[in-house]
């Protein structure tokens, strides 16, 4: 599976040292990420059979003429 990040931006406020490094914190940026990964594979998954679906009808179409 291959990964691209193109750009983040963000902004980080410090209210409580220790929250930012709490293992709850953690995992929900974790599971965030791993969300909008399986997101965006899952439309590159389609992206990929509608162009194999849409190909296949084109080269119908030109084996008919």
């Amino acid at each position: 599976m291959d990964v691209e990040i193109g750009e983040v931006v963000t902004t980080v406020r410090a209210v409580d040292g220790s929250t930012l490094v709490s293992p709850e914190v953690m995992r929900q940026i974790v599971r965030a990420v791993l969300r909008a990964v399986e997101d965006r594979e899952a439309h590159s998954a389609r992206l990929r059979a509608e162009r194999h679906v849409t190909g296949g009808v084109a080269q119908e179409r030109e084996a008919e003429d």
